[in-house]
């Protein structure tokens, strides 16, 4: 019973003495909630195949494109899904929560050893 007693003060004491000086620390953080935004804003334009397969009404957006860019031989090949997830997000940005990818190629870049851009059209579908 008396060690009850003593465990339960030294837990209440201590409790006391955390809560006093955590009120003395402010937590600041880089963490912004726009930067989560924008990096997820591709996962909210969805991939279709064709306009078929819009199960609700729609409008034309635009067209939007992507590209990945491979700087150095020794670098990591472009890739398409790099490409297509920047095409994406420039879709959601144009506010388009559909894409129908028309294409892939490889393009001439000054910049890049290999250069990969893909195109697609942007579409807002509503839903049924």
């Amino acid at each position: 019973m008396f060690y009850r007693k003593v465990t339960l003060a030294f837990g209440l004491t201590t409790a006391a003495l955390m809560a006093g000086c955590s009120s003395q620390y402010k937590v600041s953080t880089n963490l912004d909630e726009e930067n989560f935004r924008k990096y997820f804003s591709p996962t909210l334009v969805k991939i279709y195949q064709n306009e078929q397969e819009f199960t609700g009404d729609y409008r034309y957006i635009g067209l939007v494109e992507g590209q990945d860019c491979q700087v150095e031989p020794h670098h990591a090949a472009p890739d398409e899904i790099n490409a297509r997830t920047q095409a994406r997000r420039q879709a959601f940005n144009k506010k388009a929560n559909a894409v129908i990818f028309t294409g892939c190629t490889e393009i001439e870049s000054q910049l890049c050893t290999r250069l990969l851009v893909c195109y697609g059209k942007a579409y807002q579908v509503i839903p049924e």
